[in-house]
């Protein structure tokens, strides 16, 4: 009975192995397309930036979540698919970041600024919006970007 017992404990074991092996490489494996994409001020000022598409369920659970690093002139743009209000969190984010929820039309209808890394709490888009582009905390205030300023790429549509 040593023998079997020892068997089945190197099965279940295996198997966990294995299950944890294939739920890690899941995750891995969602893959992002990217775009260019432009804020223009109110005042005509273009800011550019190269931003991943989170359009899938799996591409916007799992977000900007584990990264280590973005570049100065990266983000990450949600596409909801609708206009309707706007839940995100910080879980799992390893970077501060400003978020920019953004309505149909592509204007900024409102900024959040640097979302604290790990919070759980909740950042609301106070309204209906069908975008979400988040930006490395700060560089909303730093490049003048405002409520009222519009986005555009090819996600979002008025492309310049």
């Amino acid at each position: 009975m040593a023998s079997f017992a020892g068997y089945l404990k190197s099965a279940v074991l295996a198997l966990f192995l294995s299950l944890l092996a294939a739920t890690s490489s899941f995750a891995d494996e969602v893959k992002f397309s990217s775009e260019l994409l432009t804020i223009t001020s109110t005042g005509g000022r273009k800011h550019q930036f190269t931003v991943d598409l989170a359009v899938t369920p799996a591409q916007r659970e799992r977000g900007l979540m584990f990264r280590k690093s973005m570049g100065r002139d990266a983000g990450m743009l949600f596409d909801f698919g609708e206009s309707r209000p706007v839940m995100m969190w910080m879980k799992n984010t390893d970077l501060p970041l400003d978020m920019l929820f953004i309505g149909k039309n592509g204007s900024i209808h409102r900024i959040h600024h640097n979302a604290v890394p790990y919070s759980e709490d909740i950042i609301s888009s106070n309204g209906s919006v069908m975008y979400v582009l988040e930006l490395n905390g700060g560089t909303a205030a730093a490049l003048g970007i405002h409520e009222g300023d519009r986005v555009s790429s090819r996600q979002i549509g008025n492309v310049n």
